[in-house]
């Protein structure tokens, strides 16, 4: 049985792929630190789902701390990694830099040292579309990110080159997966679609930053997964973006919530701010060609999927913390 150490497990990605992987057959050794930058309720209901499974292993371990990942590696036959643990979120990180660059580039400087000393030939890296800020869309994996313009999109870039070099020199099969804006059930409160829907539910005020008309490229989360499974493909060094490749507009997206839960949206509009992109749009023909991948959830379908969780949830999803920082 191949053994996958998967980091973020409690994450929102993390936990979708470590149900596909468990589904493939795989065992998981997930590690994550459960740390507060968004409401702990939502990665412990997913951590406890999780933990119903008898081939998922978990540790509550920092990526930062390498004598505890020491010993993980050394416990454990692992013969692949997958690098989900982050800090995510481009406002935040212009309040905390330091903390992004010490897990993302850190951490992931880590996790290559261990592989190295243990023989263990392959990454799979999750990095960001966020370091597409300023391209010609649609964002190809062939255009220049050496500009980044914030500490997050930094912060990953850094971990991308680490990646590079151990490739160089020792020979570790890396893929890189620039992922898209990721939707889903159970989300991260700090998105947009998590904090569209439970403000229009609590009829509370809708912040907005821009006129709505700015788009983003919205993969669904199970798409996403597979994506990421996928990659454990031996590729030598590979960028491949995973994205939905049909940007929407976020003025849809409140659209559809509105007329699925019967309410209307109390906007408050705020000036964009100047980290953000106006639209994301992902040329995911190297994932169709490397990969043998494409999305296949529609955005009305992962859209009726993440409100469908939320009602179902409301008794205690409704008592998420939303931090207007992150």
């Amino acid at each position: 049985m191949e053994t996958i150490l998967l980091t973020g497990a409690a994450g929102f990605i993390g936990w979708e792929t470590a149900k596909t992987l468990l589904a493939q057959g795989k065992a998981v050794i997930g590690l994550d630190n459960i740390n507060d930058y968004y409401d702990v309720r939502l990665k412990n209901y997913r951590l406890d789902n999780l933990k119903k499974e008898a081939h998922f292993t978990f540790y509550a371990v920092d990526i930062e701390n390498i004598a505890q990942m020491e010993d993980i590696f050394e416990k454990n036959p692992v013969t692949a990694v997958i690098n989900l643990a982050a800090r995510a979120g481009v406002r935040y990180s212009m309040v905390n830099p330091h903390v992004y660059m010490s897990t993302n580039a850190q951490g992931t400087l880590n996790l290559l040292e261990l592989m190295r000393k243990h023989e263990v030939r392959k990454l799979v890296l999750a990095s960001t579309s966020s370091l597409y800020a300023g391209q010609a869309m649609p964002f190809s994996e062939t255009l220049p990110v050496n500009t980044p313009i914030s500490p997050y999109a930094a912060s990953k870039k850094a971990a991308e080159v680490m990646a590079y070099s151990y490739h160089y020199l020792y020979g570790i099969d890396v893929s890189i997966v620039r992922y898209f804006t990721v939707y889903g059930p159970a989300g991260r409160p700090d998105m947009s679609i998590f904090r569209f829907i439970k403000w229009i539910d609590e009829g509370q005020e809708l912040v907005l930053y821009g006129d709505g008309s700015q788009s983003r490229d919205f993969t669904y989360v199970s798409d996403i997964a597979r994506g990421t499974v996928k990659a454990l493909t031996p590729v030598g060094f590979e960028v491949i973006n995973l994205g939905s490749s049909q940007p929407h507009e976020l003025a849809e997206v409140i659209s559809f919530t509105e007329t699925y839960l019967g309410k209307k949206a109390h906007i408050r509009r705020f000036d964009f701010q100047k980290t953000d992109m106006k639209a994301t749009w992902a040329d995911i023909g190297k994932a169709q060609r490397l990969l043998d991948w494409k999305p296949e959830v529609s955005l009305e379908e992962g859209l009726k999927k993440t409100l469908d969780w939320w009602v179902a949830n409301r008794d205690w999803a409704t008592d998420i913390v939303i931090d207007m920082t992150k």
